[in-house]
């Protein structure tokens, strides 16, 4: 467990903190050479292939005795002055692979912008319609309320026209003068 966390602190500050460091070195001078911009270049592209490679792989991988000091000895191989990995894997290994599969790694991304769109235009169509529904149904809701509210309160409100008629009803059968007998 502790080693497992003391190779992570290693990945993030050689794999990620360093580098970026020196990229943003590399951006900031005055006299920026292209090939120095090129080299951090690739080096980023590489690490984004290799998070998504380790992402999907890591189940496969990541059993395998000391893979967390492989990883980070390919991540300082990577940006070191001296072998200039990054160059090599690059140059050998991403570039060819990337020239052969380039049309269909962009005709599934323009797939999946499209997939992406179209759930978000039938997410959103949904979303309108049941709260259009919610919406009326609140109104209604509201209106009902507001009946009972007027009514309860014209109850209230009114008043008997005699007092000795139980609710002011004066056609009450109790209440209805008998006819005169003969």
């Amino acid at each position: 467990m502790l080693g497992d966390f003391i190779n992570r602190i290693f990945v993030l500050a050689l794999g990620y903190a360093y580098p970026a460091f020196e990229c943003f070195k590399t951006v900031e001078k005055n006299k920026v050479g292209i090939e120095e911009l090129r080299f951090w270049c690739q080096y980023w592209i590489l690490m984004a292939f290799l998070i998504v490679f380790e992402w999907t792989g890591e189940v496969f991988i990541s059993w395998l005795p000391m893979y967390g000091e492989m990883k980070v000895g390919m991540l300082v191989y990577l940006w070191y002055p001296k072998t200039k990995g990054t160059g090599y894997v690059y140059d050998t290994l991403l570039r060819p692979f990337m020239a052969r599969h380039e049309t269909e790694v962009d005709r599934k991304i323009q797939e999946i912008k499209a997939r992406i769109w179209d759930f978000i235009f039938k997410y959103c169509q949904r979303f309108a319609v049941m709260g259009q529904g919610k919406f009326f149904e609140m109104l209604q809701y509201m209106a009902n309320q507001s009946l009972k509210f007027k009514q309860a309160n014209q109850v209230v409100l009114q008043k008997p026209d005699d007092p000795s008629t139980p609710n002011g009803h004066r056609d009450s059968p109790r209440m209805r003068p008998r006819p005169a007998q003969t």
